[in-house]
C-alpha cells in the first residue's frame, strides 16, 4: 500500500504536473509549477509555458483575485524561485513585496545563479521556508536542466529501434538506400513527440545518406530540434533534407568553420575522441539536451564513453533476417510498456 502524502506534498505534487506542461517549451529554462494555498484552498496557481515568459510564480501569483490573502498564504513550487535578473524579474523579489510568509520548495536550483540565494533572500526578508519535499521527484523532472549545469554537457538520450531478433538496421553491403522502419507507423507520433521535447537530435553521416531524414517532428504540434549530423569530409549531397529550412543544422567536420543562414559548420579535430568536443560546443550553444539517433557506430561512441544519461529502445513485432545487430548495453531496464504493437524500454545511467 502506497504511503499517504502529507499536505505539502500534495501540493509539490500538483506543482510538479503542472510543471510538466512547459514540457518542450521552456527549455533550456526548467520546468516549473507553482500553488497557492490559503485556508486549506488552493486560490491561485501557474506554470513556466515558454521560454522568455513569466515564470511559475508570476502567473500563480497574478491568478489569485483577491491579492491582500497572499500575506497569508503559502507558495508552493517545485524549483527554488530564482534571485537574479534574467528575461524576467527575480521571483523570490515578488513573493517579498507581496508579503507572502511561507515557500515550500521540491528542490534548490544547481544554477550558478540561484543555487540556495533565492532561499538566502527569502529567509532574510522573515519568510518562512521550508526545502526538499519531494525532491527526488522535483529533481527527477528536471534532470536535462541539472545534467546541464552541473555536467555542463547536454542530457544526452540515445535512442533506437530494434527487430524481434536484435538488428537495428537491414544489411547495407550492397548499398541498399532508404528508410528500413522497424518500428509501427504509429510510433512515430510518439518519437516526434520525444524530438519536440529535446534541444537537438544528432546522426552519423551513414544515416543521412542511406535515410535521407529530416530529423523534425512533424507528425506532432511542437518545436522541431536543432539538428546534428557528423560529417568528417562534407561528403552529403546539398539538396539532402537535413539541410531545409525547418530548423537549424549543425555539421561537424574537419575542413571548415562557417555559418550560411540556418547552416552552421564546426571543424573539429578527428584525430582525437570527436564526442566530448561536440558536447563541449554544444554546451556552449546553450543545448541542454540532445537525442543521438545515429547508427550503431554513432550509438556506440557515447556508450564506449560512458556519456549518455538515458536510453530508450523501441523493439518491432517483425524480425531482419541479416543485416546491422542493435548496440548492447549492460544497465537495468527501469520503464518498459507497450505502444501499439511495438515495446518500449526505458534505462537511466545512475
Amino acid at each position: 500500500m502506497e504511503n499517504q502524502l502529507s499536505t505539502s506534498e500534495i501540493y509539490i505534487k500538483r506543482c510538479l504536473d503542472l510543471a510538466r506542461l512547459g514540457k518542450g517549451m521552456v527549455a533550456p529554462n526548467p520546468m516549473v509549477g507553482a500553488v497557492i494555498v490559503f485556508d486549506g484552498k488552493i486560490i491561485g496557481e501557474g506554470y513556466h509555458q515558454f521560454y522568455g515568459g513569466p515564470h511559475a510564480e508570476v502567473n500563480a501569483i497574478n491568478s489569485v483575485k483577491d491579492k491582500s490573502l497572499l500575506s497569508k498564504s503559502t507558495l508552493y513550487v517545485n524549483l527554488e524561485p530564482c534571485n537574479h535578473f534574467g528575461k524576467t524579474p527575480p521571483c523570490s523579489l515578488l513573493i517579498i513585496e507581496h508579503k507572502i510568509p511561507k515557500v515550500v520548495i521540491g528542490c534548490v536550483d544547481s544554477y550558478s545563479e540561484v543555487a540556495g540565494k533565492g532561499i538566502e533572500t527569502l529567509k532574510n526578508n522573515g519568510i518562512e521556508v521550508e526545502v526538499g519535499v519531494l525532491e527526488e521527484e522535483s529533481k527527477f523532472l528536471n534532470r536535462r536542466f541539472f545534467t546541464f549545469h552541473i555536467k555542463q554537457r547536454p542530457y544526452i538520450i540515445l535512442k533506437w529501434a530494434q527487430s524481434q531478433n536484435g538488428y537495428i538496421d537491414i544489411d547495407r553491403s550492397e548499398n541498399q538506400k532508404g528508410a528500413h522502419w522497424i518500428t509501427a507507423p504509429e510510433t512515430q507520433q510518439l518519437t516526434h513527440q520525444w524530438r519536440s521535447e529535446a534541444s537537438a537530435i544528432l546522426v552519423g553521416k551513414n544515416t543521412v545518406l542511406n535515410d535521407n531524414p529530416s530529423l523534425s517532428c512533424r507528425a506532432v504540434v511542437g518545436n522541431n530540434p536543432i539538428r546534428i549530423v557528423i560529417d568528417r569530409k562534407l561528403e552529403i549531397d546539398e539538396n539532402a533534407n537535413i539541410f531545409n529550412e525547418v530548423s537549424k543544422t549543425f555539421i561537424f567536420n574537419e575542413l571548415k568553420n562557417a555559418e550560411k543562414e540556418h547552416l552552421n559548420y564546426f571543424l573539429i579535430n578527428f584525430e582525437e575522441n570527436i564526442i566530448p568536443q561536440i558536447l563541449n560546443i554544444l554546451y556552449k550553444k546553450n543545448i541542454q539536451s540532445l537525442i543521438v539517433e545515429g547508427g550503431k557506430k554513432t550509438l556506440e561512441k557515447f556508450i564506449e564513453l560512458e556519456t549518455w544519461d538515458e536510453v530508450r529502445i523501441l523493439t518491432g513485432e517483425n524480425n531482419i533476417k541479416n543485416g546491422n545487430l542493435a548496440p548492447k548495453i549492460n544497465n537495468n531496464i527501469s520503464e518498459t510498456f507497450q505502444f501499439g504493437n511495438d515495446l518500449i524500454q526505458i534505462m537511466y545511467n545512475d
